[in-house]
């Protein structure tokens, strides 16, 4: 085995948030499906390792490399080339594991044979019915846990490009290989059939990604192709306990097309069973412009890939002592730092995107600090998605909060205050200070709030009618008018609560 390969040393990013929003039409999408129906989804998602060198051998693992500059005799297949495990490789893969609850165990690499041109062996290097990792769970943010089946360690394959309008090879006028992929270090991920549905599916996906990125075993970017996810769809009518014939949407690179793809392949599903038919298991691609599944081709059998033992590899047997030393260097993952701020009085929705943000030791340093929660979870999800607000000092950003909550500051200027400590690194009092930002006098406040009532009494009697959408319009209306004439220094809810007094 290969011992001196290392993690690359290069910081691994989480994506931003926005890369997961699903816009609302999508959203309606994916819940229409028929409450006789009930889907059944299996994952496999395949993430690159973060490793200097490849599977095999010495190759560069790096990508946007030129074609083809990145190979070695190895991963060509060449003759006389033997393979050699890389050691980080494996390091990285049992951390997974017992990142995912996983038993770690004594393994084996097998051969799987298939021909396809960006396989210049002819066959890929994986593991079959011995893998390194089995029998995990994952735990969603929701509390629901999804079964692993396993996860094992694989080389990746060469990428092909088909040149023609679809991209597809069967209209391509010709096509490229670059070999820089193959031999890639890859961790197979593959959960039992326990997703119900496209929401779950992708909040599954989103927490491994957050693992992967956690413990520094891949970059998990989609758009790099470091991850790639292939979603096993059936359905099966609603309360059924039986598995109906699935089909395997192949090479799916985003949250967003997951869930469509999903939705469209269930639905496919259900069509064909209530018009007298059924599908025929296979494998699919997602088309993201047409919003459809293709047929790809029929759905092979592990006997078809012809599975044995590659010769030119031993067993990797970690003991238990490595496996004891990996599992004391794990970081703290996604679900601990969001049941810390649970813990906190956080709410589960505000504690997971700050974790997904990496603002999640900021806001906890904060409430310790006094903070209030809810004024601290607010800000990280509305002021703090900006760059350098992971460098904020936990302690000014507290004191911040408190001059909020405390009256000091109106939301408003405590929104600007907090822009500025983020890029200037000054304490709120100063800041505060020198912008002049004072809390307005109730009786100045209820003055100003009289004179925009008598110069709009229309707004007023529709404010004080019984309407209670023309009610919250007008309120709307009344508060954006005293903070356009008090220059933001009015407190939103001070003025909510003299509008409830003066129209009771």
């Amino acid at each position: 085995m290969n011992e001196t390969n290392e993690l690359v040393e290069q910081p691994v990013s989480s994506p931003t948030l926005d890369a997961w929003t699903v816009d609302t039409e999508v959203a309606r999408e994916e819940t229409d499906l028929s409450s006789d129906w009930e889907m059944v989804i299996g994952l496999e998602v395949h993430a690159e390792l973060a490793t200097k060198t490849k599977m095999f051998s010495p190759g560069r693992n790096q990508f946007g490399s030129d074609p083809n500059t990145n190979i070695h005799p190895v991963c060509l297949g060449l003759p006389g080339t033997l393979p050699v495990v890389n050691g980080k490789a494996v390091e990285l893969s049992i951390r997974l594991g017992l990142a995912l609850n996983c038993t770690v165990q004594r393994c084996i690499f097998s051969r799987k044979n298939y021909f396809y041109p960006d396989m210049p062996k002819d066959y890929q290097i994986s593991q079959y019915d011995r893998p390194l990792n089995i029998s995990g769970w994952l735990e969603l943010a929701n509390g629901h846990r999804i079964g692993i089946e396993r996860a094992h360690m694989e080389e990746d394959t060469g990428k092909s490009t088909h040149v023609g309008d679809s991209g597809r090879i069967h209209d391509a006028g010709y096509s490229l290989v670059d070999y820089n992929r193959a031999g890639v270090p890859l961790i197979e991920i593959v959960s039992h059939p326990d997703v119900r549905g496209p929401e779950e599916a992708k909040a599954y996906v989103a927490e491994l990604q957050a693992i992967l990125i956690a413990i520094g075993a891949s970059d998990g970017k989609f758009e790099e192709g470091s991850m790639r996810v292939d979603a096993n769809i059936s359905v099966r009518p609603a309360g059924s306990n039986e598995l109906r014939t699935r089909c395997e949407v192949k090479n799916v690179n985003s949250l967003r097309s997951l869930g469509r793809a999903i939705m469209y392949e269930a639905k496919r599903h259900v069509d064909l069973y209530e018009s007298g038919d059924k599908p025929l298991q296979e494998t699919r691609h997602w088309d993201e412009e047409g919003g459809r599944t293709r047929p790809g081709r029929s759905k092979e059998q592990a006997e078809d890939y012809r599975y044995f033992d590659d010769p030119d590899l031993v067993p990797v047997d970690p003991s238990p002592e490595w496996i004891e030393e990996i599992r004391a260097a794990l970081p703290t993952l996604p679900r601990e730092r969001r049941m810390g701020l649970i813990a906190s009085g956080a709410t589960v929705e505000a504690a997971t995107i700050a974790v997904e943000r990496e603002l999640d030791g900021l806001a906890a340093a904060a409430i310790d600090a006094g903070g209030d929660v809810g004024r601290v979870m607010t800000h990280v999800e509305h002021n703090l998605a900006v760059d350098g607000a992971a460098d904020l000092d936990a302690g000014n950003f507290a004191d911040l909060v408190k001059m909020e909550t405390g009256g000091e500051l109106t939301a408003t200027q405590a929104k600007q205050v907090l822009a500025e400590m983020i890029t200037g690194g000054k304490t709120p009092a100063d800041i505060a200070k020198e912008r002049g930002f004072e809390a307005m006098d109730s009786s100045d406040l209820e003055a100003t709030l009289d004179g925009i009532i008598e110069a709009n009494p229309d707004e007023w009697e529709r404010f004080c009618s019984d309407d209670p959408k023309a009610k919250g319009k007008m309120q709307g209306f009344f508060t954006g008018q005293v903070m356009k004439a008090t220059k933001g220094q009015a407190d939103g809810k001070a003025v909510a609560q003299l509008l409830a007094k003066k129209s009771s």
